[in-house]
């Protein structure tokens, strides 16, 4: 008998602490709710997911428009704010900059960015900004384009005289191809000193359909990114097939790094942008570059500046252009040009 008085006893301590823990969290829930922006209300677990269909920025501008420029989404369980108006957008991303820096975790920075390790999906700090000023000012500033400018000119005259030999053999000049080829082989000698590929083949194409897959699964929509607590089912089977481009790219990678050290005395003063960060590898205030963040930078800036596409227009879509917004203009004039040589062929191959 005492012990079942004792036993009830505990059940009604447990059931009372329960329903006062659950009462609670309901009014800091409430509470809290009360504090942000307007916003259409979501299913259970999967939230606003559903309500963006196939093509969000649509959609998100449609909600906008009845929401206002700040509006609030639950996208599974995790909570999205949404500015759609310059002023909202300044907001975020210049007045209040630092608290918006960081990028939130994702597969792909996981298991493409080498663990968030890039210069994209680094969190704000130190490394990160050692990381930037290296490539601002040996890659992407103006006296470093001014720099490698001879590099530029020397690519460009490479797939000129490419699509002249293309003419005269009569075969199709493949632009979109030839202008990854002239981008890789670019990026190739301000980063390692030598062009990618020489020559248009099975290792170009290759290289080629891999950038292109690294770009599509970066942004591919990963359930698992918004319900953490299923994303080790990997349902969609994008995390398998991210790992295994990573194991490519990291082969890729670590091979240009083992015969750029290999070939340094063939530089003798003239640096490329690989070693300028292998010797910065630690930095006055004592900030270190693993090979990590090496490959990881290396492999940013390859998916980033060879990535080219051509633009399409979803399906079943038509652009008309006296009504819509088109690529550069509200009303656009549509434009037929039939290109012609000035000179003759022979004075391009020259």
């Amino acid at each position: 008998m005492a012990l079942n008085m004792v036993l009830l006893r505990e059940l009604t301590v447990a059931a009372l602490f329960f329903i006062i823990n659950y009462l609670f969290t309901r009014y800091l829930t409430r509470k809290f709710s009360r504090q942000l922006p307007p916003g259409p209300r979501g299913w259970p677990i999967i939230g606003a997911i559903p309500l963006l269909g196939a093509m969000p920025h649509v959609t998100l501008a449609k909600m906008a428009r009845k929401y206002g420029p700040v509006m609030y989404l639950k996208m599974g369980t995790c909570n999205m704010v949404v500015a759609s108006t310059p002023d909202a957008a300044r907001a975020f991303l210049k007045t209040l900059d630092l608290n918006f820096s960081n990028r939130p975790p994702n597969a792909g920075a996981t298991h493409l960015a080498y663990n968030s390790q890039d210069m994209v999906f680094a969190d704000h700090g130190p490394k990160w900004k050692l990381l930037r000023k290296l490539s601002n000012l040996h890659m992407l500033g103006g006296k470093a384009l001014d720099d490698w400018a001879h590099v530029r000119v020397s690519e460009l005259g490479h797939m000129l005289r490419a699509m002249c030999e293309c003419s005269r053999k009569g075969e199709p000049a493949v632009v979109p191809e030839m202008l990854t080829y002239a981008m890789a082989n670019m990026i190739g000698q301000i980063l390692l000193s030598r062009r990618v590929f020489v020559t248009q083949g099975s290792e170009s194409n290759e290289f080629k359909d891999m950038v292109v897959e690294l770009m599509t699964s970066a942004g591919i929509f990963n359930i698992g990114d918004f319900i953490p607590s299923v994303a080790w089912l990997d349902l969609q089977g994008i995390e398998r097939g991210m790992k295994k481009l990573h194991l490519k790219f990291d082969v890729l990678l670590t091979k240009m790094l083992e015969e750029h050290k290999a070939s340094a005395h063939e530089r003798k003063g003239k640096q490329d942008f690989l070693d300028v960060l292998l010797a910065n590898q630690e930095n006055v205030a004592g900030e270190k570059l693993s090979y990590t963040n090496i490959k990881a930078l290396l492999l940013y800036i390859l998916g980033t500046l060879v990535h080219s596409f051509d633009w399409k227009l979803p399906k079943d879509v038509e652009l008309n252009m006296d009504e819509v917004f088109g690529l550069a203009l509200q009303k656009a004039v549509p434009l037929a040009a039939m290109v012609h040589p000035r000179l003759e062929p022979h004075a391009y191959l020259d």
